[in-house]
Order: C-alpha cells, then structure tokens, then sequence
C-alpha cells in the first residue's frame, strides 16, 4: 500500500461520503460491534448530515461551526482517485467560550483496521490543532464498549474525563459512553 494523508478537498467529498457509508455500514456488526452511537439500520451518512459536514469544511477558525477533516489514500487502488482507507475531522464545539478545543471524529475502513492508520491519522491532526491552528485541548467520545478505540487515544495521550453509564439504547443494547481528553503543547 501507498498510503498518503491529505486534506480532505471538496473534490474529494463525494468520493469521501462513499467512504464514510461503507465505513457506516459496518457499525453493531457481529464481530465489530458499535463505534457509531446509531443503530444498524440508520448507520449511514445522511444527505443533512452530508450537507451539514461539507458546510463546516469552509467555515473560518476561530468561530461557530468550523470543521477540518483529513483522508488516508491509497494511492495504489483506483488510480489517481485513489481509495479511501480512513478519515479524521476536528470541529468547534457549539458551546460558546470554548475556541480554545475541539471535538475528534475518526474511522478507519474495516480492511485497513489494525495498520497503523489511526495513530498516523491522530497523530496528523494532533499536529494540525496544535501547529495551525492553536488550539489547546483537543476532546473525543467514544462507546465504552469499543476498547481498540480507546486503547488507541490513551497511546496518544488522551486521559478519560467522564463516564455516562447507559447513554444509550440501541437495537437492544445499553451502551456507556466515555469521554476522553488531551491536552496539546506540553
């Protein structure tokens, strides 16, 4: 694999969307489980969800409603288009008086998992907040029943903050919901 990580460009964004529903539709399967707090059946990227996103991209940091997202290419599979192997975004919180951090939201397609690709995508945008645009404190959730996913934001240096016991109700399940912190620059 030819693996390159690039901003994700409204060019991309269509291409990005296919992605993201493939990566969705994997979500509460057996032998994965939940990553997304959504139940099968609503596990994909809704056009306002879409347009939502997409809005975000071109909003000016600081300020309300900013999103910056990045992509792993393989350069390698579908020519120059490349395939699409996993993403990472940052986005203003909505609260006011919290410029100073962001929310993380990241994926990695099921036949790339266990590469290296979510270290190498957090360590990106990691650099990104912290570099570009000056942020502080960088913040995620994440279901307490994914353990990969939370054994992989400890290595990078995210402390657990809190802990929702029962968040949610999802086709049949109870799901805790834990949230994760990191501070940047130290």
């Amino acid at each position: 694999m030819n693996l390159r990580i690039h901003a994700l460009a409204e060019a991309d964004f269509d291409r990005f969307a296919t992605y993201l529903n493939r990566h969705l539709s994997d979500n509460g399967a057996p032998g994965t489980g939940y990553f997304q707090p959504m139940p099968r059946q609503a596990s994909f990227f809704s056009a306002p969800r879409m347009a939502a996103f997409r809005e975000a991209l071109g909003k000016p940091l600081p300020g309300p409603g900013w999103r910056r997202a990045w992509v792993v290419v393989d350069d390698e599979e579908e020519g120059a288009q490349g395939a699409i192997a996993g993403h990472i975004d940052l986005r203003a919180w909505a609260e006011p008086h919290t410029e100073h951090r962001c929310l993380l939201g990241m994926g990695v397609d099921k036949a790339c998992r266990r590469a290296g690709l979510g270290q190498a995508l957090l360590s990106h945008a990691l650099s990104w907040a912290r570099e570009e645009a000056g942020l502080e404190w960088v913040d995620l959730q994440v279901l307490a029943s994914n353990e990969r996913a939370r054994r992989l934001y400890a290595r990078a240096g995210f402390e657990p903050t809190g802990l929702i016991p029962a968040m949610f109700k999802i086709d049949g399940q109870v799901l805790d919901y834990v949230a994760m912190s990191r501070r940047l620059g130290d």
